[in-house]
């Protein structure tokens, strides 16, 4: 492949539609390259705002104002990191000939979950739990009884757990309908899903281009309310619960196509495995990869968009522990203990311009032989940081 220079004729581009945490490390790794890096979010100095060549805050559901802008920048990859963007938006720009990452009808099945679940329990016939779609407080309460106790209760379309809640007994129904008017996108409609003892849940990063699939190994996590506050890699999981999860995954990254890396989420009970969601993106419990592998999630992300070769080596075991803010800041200042900055551990800050209480602010990343220990080391970094 031949590389280019930003800012000369022909120069190769990325235009990030979300320019978050992870857009940031993307825009990293693609400047790296020599890639010419656009980012774009809804509000001003997002994180990949302050890496890039150049950004803009715009309206990303906005049809016209996306096309707008994908005109005045011709980029020539088009990698949506958020859901919530003009979907007719991507379609257009597919037909003007743009390239969308991984294309515009993957990301149209995957930025809303009703999609990609009939995409997956309907037409590849997947394994998932049951579920049933609802729009109103009676359908709800119809599906939960149907389903049965506990459920979970999700829109179809948000992001990092806003908006999701556990409806345990009937009398939660109303809560948890009220809560899904929090999610990021759309809460016109909602998933009701029943909620499976698992043993544990997974995220298996899967990358493709025409070179090929490749697996990262698997990452476990825990999330609280519906967002990741720890990760680690590997999980433990036997030889055959981790073949089925593999096999779906590429399953369902063949049946979307294009290029790019998959955060495909599974649960496993025992030797049986349930494709729970998929995120046509790096994904933020894959943000463990920092130092973990010698090619991260992000820059994976980046070769398979650009076409090249998927090799990486794993390193070491390791965990990443997410930092949330504790205080309401337009100037925030995060505290770090000095041996966080150890010799398998350190922290990464995002920047963003403001903090809310429980808004993800930074990642404290170790590593350690012991995947329990790395686990250990991360969150105590992160117990041990503050805000202002």
């Amino acid at each position: 492949m031949t590389f280019t220079t930003p800012y000369r004729d022909g120069a190769i581009k990325i235009m990030l539609l979300g320019s978050g945490e992870l857009g940031k490390e993307v825009a990293i790794e693609a400047q790296r390259l020599g890639i010419e890096v656009i980012a774009v979010d809804k509000y001003e100095h997002a994180p990949a705002h302050q890496v890039a060549h150049r950004s803009y805050a715009i309206d990303m559901q906005d049809k016209e104002a996306v096309l707008e802008l994908i005109e005045k920048e011709k980029p020539s990859y088009i990698l949506p990191e958020v859901e919530a963007i003009s979907i007719e938006a991507l379609f257009e720009a597919e037909k003007r000939g743009y390239h969308v990452i991984p294309n515009a009808e993957a990301v149209n099945k995957t930025m809303n979950r009703k999609n990609i679940r009939v995409f997956a329990a309907e037409e590849l016939g997947l394994t998932t739990s049951a579920y049933r779609f609802i729009k109103s407080l009676e359908e709800l309460e119809a599906a939960a009884e149907e389903i049965g106790f506990p459920c979970v209760i999700k829109p179809v379309m948000s992001s990092s757990g806003h908006g999701q809640s556990v409806a345990r007994s009937s009398e939660d129904l109303p809560r948890s309908w009220e809560i899904a008017k929090e999610a990021r996108g759309d809460a016109s409609e909602l998933i009701v899903e029943e909620f499976i003892e698992f043993d544990y849940e997974i995220t298996l990063l899967t990358v493709r281009n025409e070179t090929g699939t490749v697996f990262c190994p698997p990452i476990g996590h825990i999330q609280r309310d519906g967002d990741y506050i720890l990760s680690w890699q590997p999980m433990p999981m036997s030889e055959a619960a981790l073949q089925k999860a593999q096999q779906i995954a590429k399953a369902v990254t063949d049946g979307l196509g294009g290029r790019g890396i998959f955060g495909v989420e599974f649960f496993v009970k025992g030797e049986e495995v349930y494709f729970s969601e998929l995120s046509p993106r790096p994904h933020d419990t894959g943000m463990v990869t920092l130092i973990t592998q010698s090619q991260s999630e992000f820059a994976l992300h980046v070769r398979a968009v650009l076409g090249l070769p998927l090799s990486y080596a794993f390193f070491a075991p390791g965990a990443s522990a997410a930092y949330k803010a504790k205080h309401e800041s337009d100037n925030p200042k995060i505290t770090v203990p000095d041996d966080a900055f150890g010799a398998e551990s350190f922290v990464r800050i995002f920047g963003k311009p403001e903090s809310h209480v429980g808004r993800r602010m930074a990642v404290a990343l170790a590593i350690d032989p012991d995947v329990e220990k790395a686990k250990e080391k991360a969150q105590s970094i992160v117990d041990r940081m503050d805000d202002a």
